[in-house]
């Protein structure tokens, strides 16, 4: 599960010119309409319907039904497949919505946020060895990836105990080598996401202190696209919205298709049937359109990209601004948080809600 924001130096070269410079107030209108888009992703449970529904053909019937070809292109570390879709490589891009406003939107590339997918609901964790509280974190180093939604959930947790990032020393690790890391007598706490968590989880005296299950609906992970491209190609929108519902259909049922589903999208991310179904039940997956629309729509969200853009801000990740209200964002209903004449992260519920009314 790759879910990260990536180092200072990845965000710097992103965003290498000024965000106010760069910045727009609107998507450009001279986007060119296309027949054919790239949609790139990373292994993760929440977004391991994409590739499955290529292999399955249903990336294909829904393209052939707007007349266009989407490809659904693989990118081994999530952080470059971040990079590659700011860079132009892609069209859209599994993201979560900390990222979505730390990469592109805040370095001017307008995008829009037009599937909300899921949220983490315990696929990323706390853990502290020999005490079982979050006071108890208080004075010790904490192993992370930092400046990442890893270093947003310590963040979060140590505000739940009245303590704040400088009550704690984050030590910068990788995942890649994190659980080594814990396995350390000397480390005492960490956070993590899976499957590291759960294979850390099960250290001796390792104890989750916090998960994302306490905070619903912060770590949200989406479908974005470029919003000049998007304007020009709401085909592309159309079939994105009707590949991922009738997808999330299939692999919620409990039948043998379902289960033959799950089965190939755990293969796909390189794991067993049993261990990608375990994951699943840590993600809070929106397979009801109606439902994406009210998690879309709901003020919880404005309230969510408040704290995460000001956790952003407060960690310089909006490089050359002034102020957290630098980037933009629109949510539906003409709702913004931000500059409104520099908006450059937007969630477009009009395809959610396209496919709640059946009219893909």
């Amino acid at each position: 599960m790759m879910k990260m924001i990536g180092t200072a130096g990845k965000i710097a070269l992103l965003a290498s010119t000024l965000m106010m410079a760069s910045c727009s107030s609107a998507p450009d209108a001279g986007a060119e309409k296309k027949t054919e888009f790239n949609i790139g992703w990373s292994i993760y449970a929440g977004w391991m319907p994409w590739p499955y529904a290529q292999q399955a053909g249903i990336v294909k019937k829904w393209a052939d039904k707007y007349g266009i070809k989407i490809n659904i292109v693989q990118v081994n570390d999530y952080v470059e497949s971040v990079n590659q879709y700011n860079a132009g490589k892609f069209d859209g891009v599994t993201v979560t919505n900390m990222d979505a406003l730390t990469i592109p939107a805040a370095g001017g590339k307008d995008t829009s946020a037009i599937i909300v997918g899921d949220y983490s609901n315990g696929n990323d964790g706390v853990l502290l060895k020999g005490a079982n509280s979050v006071s108890a974190l208080k004075g010790k180093q904490i192993y992370l990836v930092e400046l990442s939604v890893s270093h947003y959930l310590l963040a979060r947790a140590l505000g739940s105990a009245g303590l704040s990032l400088s009550d704690v020393k984050t030590v910068n690790t990788s995942d890649a080598d994190i659980v080594g890391a814990f396995s350390s007598p000397d480390a005492q706490a960490a956070v993590a996401w899976n499957p590291q968590l759960s294979v850390m989880r099960g250290q001796p005296s390792a104890n989750e202190v916090f998960s994302s299950a306490q905070i619903p609906g912060e770590i949200l992970d989406l479908m974005a696209v470029d919003t000049a491209t998007l304007k020009a190609n709401p085909a592309l929108g159309k079939a994105l919205a009707g590949i991922w519902y009738e997808t999330m259909a299939l692999m919620k049922r409990q039948d043998a298709q379902g289960k033959e589903a799950r089965a190939a999208m755990a293969k796909l991310a390189g794991t067993t049937p049993d261990v990608f179904d375990k994951q699943l039940t840590t993600t809070f997956l929106y397979d009801q359109p109606a439902a994406a629309v009210a998690a879309a729509d709901s003020p919880a969200l404005v309230t969510t990209m408040t704290r995460v853009r000001d956790f952003s801000f407060s960690k310089g990740l909006f490089k050359g601004a002034s102020s957290a209200d630098a980037v933009g964002m629109a949510f539906p209903g003409g709702k913004t948080l931000g500059d409104p004449a520099h908006v450059t992260l937007r969630f477009d519920d009009s395809f959610m809600k396209l496919a709640a009314a059946g009219k893909l």
